[in-house]
């Protein structure tokens, strides 16, 4: 065992950390291996604007939990690559909706098999006693209430 996992709770943080960039570094390898030209940060922009089919940046932003320029600036990416394209919204023309591109459309029916694949494997991963999705789902649930931060403020406070 290292210092890191030795640290137990302290080091979440970087443990997750550490557990994200392997699960995206094999996932790039993933799509690779399947002849996907895909970066994995797109993942969740492309993923949205498929569910949803047609989806404001506000609206992308939120399901993501981005920032509105972090969301901008993907969607500027993807839409280089030629996967969506948007148009104005008839409501409101200041709005921009997106959507798949055709070429977006056969790079989802490229990925969805690559996806029950991953999900299958990752389900494998996660799923122990103890079920990661379950424990994230939780801690981001409690977070969203109240912040990390705001959690260490109210407890220092106390101790005055």
């Amino acid at each position: 065992m290292n210092v890191i996992n030795e640290a137990g709770i302290l080091a979440i943080s970087t443990r997750l950390h550490r557990l994200s960039e392997q699960l995206r570094k094999d996932g790039a390898l993933i799509y690779k291996a399947f002849g996907i030209d895909f970066e994995l940060k797109w993942f969740p922009v492309i993923f949205t604007i498929y569910k949803k089919e047609i989806a404001s940046v506000v609206e992308i932003a939120n399901e993501i939990g981005y920032t509105h320029p972090s969301t901008i600036t993907l969607l500027k990416e993807i839409e280089k690559q030629e996967l969506i394209q948007w148009e104005k919204d008839k409501q409101d023309e200041r709005k921009r909706l997106f959507k798949l591109t055709s070429k977006g459309q056969e790079l989802i029916e490229k990925m969805k098999p690559v996806w029950e694949l991953m999900s299958q494997i990752l389900g494998d991963i996660a799923d122990n006693k103890n079920n990661l999705l379950t424990a994230i789902d939780e801690a981001e649930e409690k977070i969203a209430n109240q912040s990390f931060y705001q959690r260490a403020m109210q407890v220092k406070n106390t101790k005055k």
